[in-house]
């Protein structure tokens, strides 16, 4: 596991502490739409407010190009960290200079201000030194607490941690430490489950999780690719003809680090595309020409459960059909709710992220009962595909 200092390891009293959050969170009509990452950013902003620290929350929002956009405003989150933390929030109308100097200058022990959008200055994504300095200069301490932005090298995240004593916050190391258990230490054996279009997008993380793995479920629509390599007909089912032998050397190379494969043996089929459109299911060996796979049959789902009862760990990124229409959630639902039995149960580590995935498994009404849910996203991802993270190196710097 990297190693790095929590806020066990410092004493916050009276010190002006930067916060890297990632409130780049759905907005409707002036207001958040969604608070999952609010909430989840709670426990670390209210133990250094119980702490008598000066907290300076900073955080990126949306793509403004480096300049002032008034619709990407951080302003209006001031109001929902309010209402979250049950503590009122100073806003400041820029992130460094005058406007956030005196902000953060009037605060208190135990009071909160929030900066204006680190991205409305193109120095954040070009990860500038003076950039950093300006952002520095407002903090005694720098926190991070923001590992879905973990693997972008900006200057909020990489090149402030070489100018402050720098500490993960309590969300960066829960995520550490749950990844850290799922792939660098687990118990064994150790499941992966992988879904979603395309090998494509997701090449580098199979490779990876085929060489850590035991037993790697390769399914959603990118399992048709395989299917096909093996020798299948798959009708019109979504396909990347040009990956075929990509998905044969991926099978061999598995095969070589002791990985076993596992692929769907029986589909749900439809002629259209469309919720509740007439379906039946077949063996993968016996699709029609004019028909689509548009998610695992019930054969594949009890491989599938049969799989999970010896599994100690599970890691799990990609739906493993067309989840948002019904029938073809059925799939993904039963394996998400046998996950979420075992893992109730006390016999299954299970980690889970990516933006489908959660959104699966909340349908599913099973996303509670995972040991963790990562809302990371692309970091979540990158992690898996065993890159370094800026964000995460920046912390286990030695200084």
């Amino acid at each position: 596991m990297p190693e790095f200092k929590t806020l066990d390891d410092v004493d916050v009293r009276g010190k002006r502490v930067l916060v890297r959050v990632d409130l780049n969170v759905p907005m409707q009509d002036g207001k958040c739409a969604d608070w999952t990452r609010i909430a989840r950013l709670a426990p670390t902003l209210s133990e250094l407010v119980s702490k008598h620290a000066r907290l300076v929350v900073m955080s990126h929002f949306d793509r403004p190009g480096g300049k002032v956009v008034p619709s990407m405003s951080l302003k209006p989150l001031a109001a929902a960290l309010s209402q979250s933390l049950g503590h009122s929030v100073a806003f400041a109308s820029d992130c460094i200079g005058p406007a956030a100097e005196d902000v953060v200058g009037r605060l208190r022990d135990g009071h909160i201000a929030l900066l204006e959008n680190l991205r409305f200055h193109k120095g954040e994504e070009e990860n500038d030194p003076e950039f950093a300095k300006a952002l520095a200069a407002l903090g005694d301490i720098y926190v991070d607490d923001a590992f879905s932005a973990a693997h972008r090298a900006h200057a909020s995240i990489e090149a402030i941690a070489r100018l402050l004593p720098s500490y993960a916050g309590r969300l960066m190391q829960a995520e550490l430490e749950a990844l850290t258990d799922a792939l660098e230490k687990p118990a064994r054996p150790v499941m992966a489950i992988v879904g979603g279009a395309k090998i494509s997008t997701k090449l580098q993380l199979i490779g990876n999780l085929a060489r850590k793995v035991d037993r790697l479920v390769i399914a959603g629509g990118m399992a048709n690719t395989f299917l096909a390599a093996q020798g299948n007909a798959i009708g019109r089912s979504i396909s990347e003809p040009d990956m075929v032998k990509t998905a044969l050397d991926i099978l061999a190379d598995a095969n070589r680090d002791g990985c076993s494969v596992m692929l769907p043996v029986d589909a749900v089929i439809a002629r259209e595309f469309k919720a509740h459109a007439a379906h039946e299911t077949v063996p993968v060996t016996a699709v029609p020409d004019d028909a689509m796979m548009l998610d695992i049959g019930p054969a594949t789902v009890r491989r599938i459960e049969g799989a999970l009862e010896s599994a100690k760990t599970l890691v799990w990124n990609g739906p493993l059909g067309a989840f948002e229409m019904a029938p073809f959630d059925a799939g993904t639902t039963a394996v998400a709710r046998a996950v979420a039995e075992l893992s109730r149960a006390g016999a299954l580590m299970s980690i889970a992220g990516g933006g489908d995935t959660i959104a699966a498994l909340s349908n599913a009404g099973a996303s509670e009962d995972f040991s963790y849910i990562s809302t990371a996203g692309g970091a979540f991802l990158e992690w898996l595909e065993g890159c370094e993270l800026p964000g995460v190196a920046a912390l286990t710097r030695k200084r």
